[in-house]
C-alpha cells in the first residue's frame, strides 16, 4: 500500500513538472522556435511613454482600495482595471474609479457626485465634471471594469471612489513621473 501510494505520488509530480514545462514557462513571447531564451528578469527602468502601461487596483466590501498609490509615466497609454472583490451588490457598495485634476477638493467633489447617481456617480456637468481627468463604472461584488486613458503631465493626482460617503477612505495618488 505504501509503495502504491509513492508510485502514484511520482506519477503526479512527473506529470505536473512536464505540465509545467511544456506551459512555456519564462521563455518569451516575442522568442521565436529554437532560439535561446532566458528567464525573464526584473525590469529596472520605467517604460517609454508610447508604452501601454496595464493597471489593476481592487475595491473591497471593507470600502477600500487595496492599492494607494499608482505610478505612470506622463503621455503614458494607461489601461486601469477595477476589480470588485467583493461580495456585497452595486446598490450597497458600488465602486467605481475617478482621477482628479491637481488641486480639486476632494470633499466638494464627492459632495457633487452624490447628486448624479444616474451617472454612476461621476459628475457630468459644472465645474466637479471639469475635474475628471479618467473614471471608471459602477461595478458590484465579483465585477470588474477598465478604462483607458492617456497619463497627464508629470506630478501627483488624487484617485477617489465617488460613491456616497466612499471618497473619504477610498483614495490614492497617481505618480506621474516625467517621460524620459
Amino acid at each position: 500500500m505504501k509503495t502504491s501510494k509513492v508510485l502514484l505520488f511520482a506519477i503526479l509530480f512527473t506529470t505536473t513538472v512536464a505540465f509545467l514545462s511544456s506551459c512555456g514557462g519564462g521563455s518569451s513571447e516575442n522568442s521565436s522556435e529554437g532560439e535561446a531564451t532566458s528567464e525573464a528578469a526584473p525590469v529596472e527602468e520605467a517604460p517609454a511613454a508610447a508604452d501601454t502601461v496595464f493597471l489593476t487596483i481592487e475595491g473591497n466590501d471593507l470600502m477600500q482600495f487595496n492599492l494607494k498609490e499608482l505610478k505612470v509615466m506622463e503621455g503614458q497609454i494607461v489601461k486601469l482595471t477595477l476589480v470588485h472583490s467583493g461580495q456585497m451588490a452595486v446598490e450597497a457598495m458600488g465602486h467605481n474609479w475617478i482621477l482628479l485634476d491637481k488641486g480639486t477638493d476632494k470633499g466638494a467633489f464627492g459632495q457633487a457626485a452624490i447628486a448624479a447617481r444616474e451617472n454612476d456617480y461621476v459628475p457630468q456637468e459644472g465645474e466637479m465634471a471639469d475635474a475628471i481627468l479618467a473614471y471608471t463604472g459602477l461595478v458590484g461584488g465579483g465585477e470588474e471594469t477598465s478604462v483607458v486613458f492617456t497619463a497627464p503631465s508629470f506630478g501627483y493626482y488624487d484617485y477617489i471612489c465617488s460613491f456616497p460617503g466612499h471618497y473619504a477612505i477610498m483614495q490614492g495618488t497617481l505618480v506621474v513621473e516625467p517621460s524620459a
